[in-house]
Formats: C-alpha cells, sequence, structure tokens
C-alpha cells in the first residue's frame, strides 16, 4: 500500500530529527533541554580518554661541534699568549693574535689565517714608550645576516640565534677578505659576520681612528655611547664642506654619529672617520644613531672598552661575538683569573622579518619606518652575545674554578631591561657605565638589573662560603623576566647561559648536567612547536596532546548527514516555481 505523501514525509522526518538531535554537539543544546533529553534517551555510556599522541625524539643537530682545528686549546701565536677557550666553540687564535698585534704586525700566513684585511687593524706608534702602540686605527664594515635574496626562497649569509632560528640583522664587522658565506656550497656567514658587533678594546689615552666603511645599502654612523670623544673633528668650529672633505663631500665632520645634530650619515659606499682619544677607562658602547629605534634594534652595536693603562699593554683589540676574552689586559690580570664580556640584546620578529620580505630596498624602508610601530610591538627573541638558548652553552658559557675572581662586563643592548639572575652565586657589581665605584658603593646581588644601554662591570668570586658561591656545580644564570628565558615564546629559550665550574665540563667544554636529555633543544623542530617539552622523561604519555579521537568524527558525520536530510525534506514542501511558457 502507497504512503499518502504527508505521511511518508513525516515518517522519515522525525527519525532524522531525532538523530540530528541525538548527534548534536552538547554544547549546542540549551542546558533546561538536557535534564529531559537523558530522561527520553537516557546518559550516555563512559567514554575512556583518548592516548597521548606519541613522539620520536627528533633528531638533534651537533650539540657540541667538534675542535678539528685546535682552536680550544691555549696556545702562543706571533709572541701573544692565547688562553684556551671555555666553551666548545672557540674563537680563530689567529686572528686573536692579529687583533693583539694589528694586521701590519703579523706574519702573511697568520693574517691570511685571520681573514682580516691587511688594514683592518694597524698599530702605529709608541708615542710615550710604555713598550705599547698608542696609535690605533681601525676599519669597520657592516653587514646584513639572513636577508631574502631575489634568487632564493630561503635567507643567504645565515646566523642561527637558536636552532632554525634565522631572524634578518644588520651587523657591524671587521674588514675583511673572501667571501660572505663560509664557500660557495653554504649559505651559512662568514664566522666574521655575526652578531653582536665585536668587542672593541683599546687603553687609556690611545690615539684611536676608527673608520666606518659604508658598504650596507642604507646610511649609517657609529655613536661612541659614553667613550669620551669631541663632538667634532674641528671641535664644533666653523668649517667649509667642500674643503673639509673634497667637492663630493656626502657628510660633515662631527664624531658624535647622531644624523639629526652632529654630522650627516655615511651613505652607501662612503666612510666616516671617527678620531678620538679617551681619557677615562671602563665599559661602554657602540651603536649606529640612525633610525636608532630601528638599526639598533636590527643589531648595529657592539661593546666597547677602555683599558686603564699599564706598560707593555697590548689589548686584544677585537673579541669577536663577545664572550671570553682571550688575551686580557695587564689591569684586568692584576685582578681577575679570567674575563668575561656578556652582550644581553633583544630582537622585535616582526621587524627583522622586513629584509626577508621585500628584495626592494624601498619597501623594506616603508615596512621599518612607516608601517611597523614599536609601541605597538614587543620583542620575540632574547640573545647573549647573539645566540639564544641552547647555543649560549656552546659560545657563552661562564667557566670557572674554585676560589676564582672572574671579571664579568655586561652590557644591555636591549629595548627592556635585563634581570641577571645567577644561581648558586652572588655578584658584586664594582662599576656602573664604565665608573668605578668607591668600596663601600659596591653592592653584591643575586640579581643584578641593567637599564637599557647600560653596563655593568661585575666580579664573579667562586670562594665557597655560603655568601659568594654554594659550591660547584653548574648553575644557572639567566634574565628574571620570564619572557627573557624564551625564544618566541618557547621555553627554554633566550638568554639563557650557565656558571659552570671546570669539574662539571666534558673535555669537549659542554657542561655535564643532569635531569632532562637535552637532545631535544637542539632540533628545529623543538622550536616549530612540533614537539612536547615534556618528551623524554614522560614514558606514561600523561602530559602529551591528547590524539584526535574517532567517535566525535563520527558523531559529526551522522549529524551532518541528518541535517542535510532535515534540509532536503524541509525543501520538499516549499511550492515548486513552474517555468513561465
Amino acid at each position: 500500500m502507497k504512503l499518502p505523501k504527508p505521511v511518508l514525509w513525516t515518517v522519515i522526518t522525525l527519525p532524522l530529527l531525532g538523530l540530528a538531535i541525538a548527534t548534536a554537539p552538547q554544547q549546542w543544546v540549551p542546558h533546561e533541554w538536557r535534564a529531559t533529553l537523558f530522561s527520553w534517551f537516557g546518559a550516555g555510556a563512559y567514554r575512556a580518554l583518548p592516548e597521548s599522541e606519541r613522539y620520536q625524539l627528533p633528531e638533534a643537530g651537533e650539540i657540541c661541534p667538534p675542535d678539528f682545528n685546535g682552536w680550544r686549546q691555549e696556545q702562543d701565536i706571533e709572541g701573544v699568549h692565547i688562553a684556551a677557550a671555555a666553551g666548545c666553540v672557540a674563537d680563530n687564535p689567529y686572528l686573536i693574535a692579529a687583533a693583539v698585534k694589528g694586521t701590519n704586525n703579523v706574519s702573511a700566513d697568520t693574517l691570511l689565517k685571520s681573514g682580516l684585511t691587511p688594514d683592518a687593524i694597524v698599530m702605529g706608534r709608541d708615542l710615550d714608550g710604555d713598550g705599547d702602540p698608542d696609535e690605533v686605527t681601525l676599519r669597520l664594515e657592516v653587514a646584513e645576516l639572513n636577508g631574502g635574496s631575489p634568487d632564493l626562497p630561503v635567507p643567504i649569509t645565515t646566523f642561527d640565534i637558536a636552532p632554525g632560528i634565522q631572524p634578518g640583522m644588520w651587523v657591524f664587522a671587521p674588514k675583511s677578505f673572501g667571501m660572505s658565506t663560509e664557500n660557495f656550497e653554504s649559505r651559512k656567514a662568514n664566522p666574521l659576520l655575526r652578531a653582536p658587533a665585536p668587542a672593541i678594546r683599546v687603553e687609556q689615552g690611545d690615539r684611536v681612528t676608527l673608520i666606518l666603511e659604508n658598504n650596507h645599502y642604507l646610511p649609517h654612523t657609529i655613536h661612541l655611547h659614553g667613550v669620551d670623544h669631541p663632538f667634532s673633528a674641528d671641535h664644533g668650529m666653523p668649517h667649509d664642506e667642500a674643503a673639509a672633505h673634497g667637492d663630493h663631500a656626502t657628510h660633515g665632520v662631527g664624531t658624535d654619529g647622531v644624523a639629526e645634530t652632529s654630522e650627516m650619515p655615511a651613505l652607501p659606499g662612503n666612510a666616516q672617520v671617527y678620531r678620538f682619544a679617551p681619557r677615562v677607562a671602563g665599559t661602554f658602547f657602540y651603536h649606529c644613531h640612525v633610525q636608532a629605534n630601528v638599526h639598533i634594534l636590527m643589531g648595529m652595536q657592539g661593546m666597547f672598552v677602555v683599558e686603564e693603562a699599564r706598560p707593555n699593554n697590548s689589548v686584544q683589540t677585537l673579541n669577536i661575538g663577545a664572550g671570553q676574552v682571550r688575551n686580557s689586559s695587564v689591569a684586568v690580570r692584576e685582578r681577575y683569573d679570567r674575563e668575561y664580556d656578556l652582550h644581553y640584546f633583544d630582537l622585535f620578529k616582526k621587524l627583522s622579518s622586513t629584509v626577508q620580505d621585500y628584495a626592494d630596498t624601498r619597501l623594506r624602508l616603508q615596512a621599518q619606518h612607516r608601517d611597523w610601530n614599536i609601541t605597538e610591538d614587543s620583542p620575540n627573541y632574547f640573545l647573549l652575545n647573539g645566540r639564544s638558548f641552547p647555543y649560549t652553552l656552546q659560545e657563552s658559557l661562564v667557566a670557572v674554578k674554585p676560589s676564582e675572581k672572574v671579571k664579568l662586563r655586561m652590557l644591555n643592548g636591549g629595548s627592556g631591561n635585563v634581570a641577571v639572575h645567577t644561581h648558586g652565586n652572588r655578584l658584586t657589581v664594582t662599576h656602573l657605565d664604565g665608573i668605578p665605584l668607591n668600596q663601600p658603593a659596591q653592592y653584591m646581588r643575586d640579581v643584578v638589573d641593567m637599564a637599557p644601554a647600560q653596563r655593568l662591570d661585575v666580579e664573579l668570586n667562586t670562594t665557597d662560603d655560603g655568601l659568594h658561591n654554594y659550591g660547584e656545580g653548574v648553575w644557572l644564570m639567566h634574565d628574571h623576566h620570564e619572557a627573557a628565558q624564551t625564544t618566541d615564546g618557547i621555553y627554554p629559550g633566550g638568554s639563557i647561559s650557565v656558571i659552570a665550574f671546570e669539574s662539571y665540563l666534558e673535555p669537549n667544554g659542554f657542561p655535564r648536567v643532569a635531569g632532562s636529555d637535552w637532545q631535544k633543544f637542539f632540533t628545529a623542530a623543538y622550536y616549530r612547536k612540533d614537539v612536547p617539552v615534556w618528551l623524554d622523561y614522560d614514558p606514561g604519555g600523561l602530559f602529551g596532546a591528547p590524539a584526535a579521537p574517532l567517535r566525535p568524527l563520527v558523531q559529526a558525520l551522522i549529524f551532518g548527514a541528518a541535517l542535510a536530510g532535515l534540509l532536503y525534506q524541509v525543501r520538499a514542501l516549499l511550492p515548486r516555481r513552474r517555468p513561465i511558457r
């Protein structure tokens, strides 16, 4: 027997409606309806939680690269004593020798191995007859790291601050020869091209000539922050630009490095010369002062140290990438067993990406100066000596022995305060912004705070007395602003490092740690958020992400089918339009 259409419609629609109600997401059902539905259909059966997802530990990169060249060992080159390197990644000892003697006073072999040009560091006369040169000429260039290219879909001249993390940067670099990359087959930057800019050292009273050879595509200057220098080369007297620099001069004779007040910046292809003779010793700062809200935060900054005058005091003029000073000055050796340069700064992801997103310089400038707003942004990357954890432990750990005195020079080149906290040790602040504190004014802290651009000279005393130090170990050292312990929000990262006693160092220079497996930290997958932090110490899978359960998927498919059927049934009730003849 054929059913009437209304009855057939009802017979089909009511089950579809019930099926749609039964499979609808619970959160869609009003609370007052749920009790009634449970009384009709009964409560759902117990459903076990889905299993946690399982992850394989990613294959890590080199945790501590092998020292094939023997750079880590203590050695003498060209009569320069070079201390053993503390970490597993060491500076080129031939460059250190050239930085102490001058590129004009070393053999061709040492100069070639240093990577520097013959005029990069020129030492002049000993004017006071105390056994060391008093005329120093330094040449710096500008390099772009992790920049974009119209020829490749990936960054070139790469410098990883952490595994797989390559923010765009600009840096000052010593004048060098050869390629900007390691070789023809690599995109990795030449070791001389890195962040931060090299720490510069001169002696108190030296006649310094600092030459910026601008090989970049933007104008730049150098501001000697805190360093004793004149306002201009003619001491502020009126001058004629053409007479001073020739008919094609593009900049004045100012030496403060500020485009708005002292001189025009060095345009691409031009040079700017800064001459000064610092009378006051201390730890200072140098940075570009063109569009300072961009250029400083893109990485154009470095530490500048004026060493106390002593006889026979040939200082290590450049400390590439900061970190351990392997040839300390006479004054430092008088009071300390070791010396480290610790340069903290941060990077803004959106700002750094502008040199990767655009090939046209004009579009880069628009993105940096008109589109990006520093007041609406916050930093994503926090660096110590140009790296973030875990790479900080390869280059910038502070290695010590018991009962030592260690000099730490700290610089905050970032956009916010840095609160350095040391586990297991207390620090004594001896200098503020390069100025020594009288003994009663010196203070001891386990957290020392630095405002932006501020410098601290700090004494680390490893005497195990419960006050200065609590004993040997691998003691964490980190900024206690918690964001600075992350890399783009992933912990651990940022500027975390350690104070490691040599008894806790492996032969390769990496600290011997207990606890979780560090292998995952040396993978790009970890900083892409592809693997959980609990990976190696959660064998039961208690903390992993829950796997996608099958039942909700099936329920959603049934609900969708029921809903589609209901819509078809509703459409059947609507009057059909007849074609007009």
